[in-house]
Formats: C-alpha cells, structure tokens, sequence
C-alpha cells in the first residue's frame, strides 16, 4: 500500500513538471511570422498594354511564398482600368486567405486605390491613417492601412502597410514621423511594410530606422525589376528587440509587376 501511494505520489509530480517542460519548449520555438510585401501596379505587368490586367500572375507571386501577411501597394477596388474589380478582394480569395483590408488613398477612375492587407490569421482594429504632407508641395494623399493579427498561438501584433509620397523627401519624413508616432502611441509590436520611394541612408530610411528595424542592413535592389538598381520596398518592425530576422530576400520576379517582392520570416523573441 505504501509503495502504491509513493507511486502515485510521482505520477502527480511528472503532471506538475510537464506543463513547465512544454513551456521552456514553447520559448525554445517562438512563434514565426512570414511576411511578403509587394507594389502591385493594379495587376498590370509593365510588359503588357495599360488595360492588361493579370491578377492570377500576382496571385501566384504570394502564393509560392506562402506569407501568413501580406502588404500590398497600388491595389485598385472597382476601377475602371482594372476590370471593375475588388482586387484586395479577388487576391484573398486567390491566395487562400482568411481575412484582407483594403485602405483607400484617393478615389480613382470610378473606383477607389490604395493599399491593402492580406491575413492567414484573424484581423481585428483595422484603420486607415491619412499621413502628413508638405502644403508647399503637390502631391497626392497617402496613408497608412493597419489591422491587429491574432495568431492561434494566442501572439498579437499590429500590421501596417503604406506607400510613401514620391516626389517630395520633406513629405516623405513627414510621413515616417507619422508611422512612428503611430507605433510609438500602440502597445502591441509593429511590423511595418510598403513601397518607401526611399533608398537606404536617405533621410527617409535614417528616420525610419530610429523607431524600426528593417529586416535587410544591405538592402537588395528592388526596382526596376531588370536589373534593378535601388532598394525602396521595405520591412520594418518596432520595438527592435521584439523580433529577431530569420531570413529576408527580394524575390526576382520579373512579369508580375514592375516592383519586385520582397519577403521576410521573423520570429518573436521569447
């Protein structure tokens, strides 16, 4: 009888340790987030004719990544020159997505354009930020889409997707004083992604990378997409010490569009 109770005894002790072992594990594997960011051109591969449009060319892009976000750039919603079509839409249906959220930059040719997001995972917070610009400068509205994704690890971080006003570098740091600000005012992590019209050590990307990390240190080009020549599509996070960068690349993808992608897996630190 005695031993029979000193081996229950042990049976309780191993059902209080192995919740504790399945935790140093869970640290030992942080969850892993895969990110692609991609200016688009609305679908419209730069070696076709303007009312060309080819959603399933791009749709194939995402999908041989198998990104769990997406950061898209220059989507149309129901214009005219695209087919009438809801791209953000049409691209989550294709890419086998759970949930998108478009944020419209300025109506467009009897439809709406801006940039949008795609989520393998729960979305929630969605907002669309107008960003800043510089009134003695002509330009046109920009802003910033974001969403909170729920992974099922129970993990959450903010996502955003913007594209940068191109012409103006005074608009330009307005704009990433604005992204910061942003991040700065949420508590959840953010990761950040888009096309910035900035190259590595302009003024721009020097704000940028005071409050985010970007997930390249030399960035490989990503326009034209031959034989591109300058880095302006990026992947960011903040706080720097929330993810650690497990691999980044630029995809060379030449038809699609006349960006290249470029993608990123990040893992949470523990």
């Amino acid at each position: 009888m005695v031993w029979l109770d000193f081996i229950t005894l042990l049976g309780s002790v191993a059902l209080l340790v192995a919740p504790f072992n399945d935790s140093a594990t869970s640290n030992e594997n942080p969850p892993l987030i895969r990110v692609l960011c991609y200016n688009i051109h609305h679908a419209n591969p730069p070696s076709k004719e303007a009312g060309f449009i080819d959603l399933d060319a791009i749709a194939t892009v995402i999908n041989d990544q198998r990104p769990d976000v997406v950061a898209l750039q220059e989507v149309d919603v129901h214009v005219n020159r695209s087919g009438n079509v809801d791209q953000a839409r049409v691209l989550a249906e294709k890419t086998g997505m759970k949930a998108y959220y478009f944020g419209k930059a300025i109506d467009h040719d009897g439809g709406e354009y801006g940039v949008a997001i795609l989520s393998r995972f729960d979305i929630d917070g969605m907002q669309t930020v107008p960003l800043p610009a510089n009134v003695q400068v002509k330009s046109e509205p920009r802003v910033l889409a974001t969403a909170i994704i729920r992974m099922p690890q129970g993990v959450e971080f903010l996502f955003g997707v913007t594209h940068l006003e191109v012409g103006d570098e005074i608009t330009r740091t307005m704009q990433v004083e604005a992204i910061s600000a942003f991040a700065a005012e949420n508590a959840l992590p953010m990761i950040v992604a888009g096309d910035f019209n900035a190259y590595p050590g302009s003024e721009t990307i020097q704000l940028l990378d005071k409050t985010f990390k970007r997930t390249c240190d030399d960035c490989e080009p990503t326009i034209p997409v031959i034989n591109p020549t300058r880095a302006i599509d990026f992947i960011a996070f903040s706080p720097k010490e929330t993810f650690r960068v497990i691999q980044h690349k630029v995809i060379s993808e030449t038809y699609a569009s006349d960006h290249l992608p470029v993608f990123a897996e990040l893992a949470f630190r523990p």
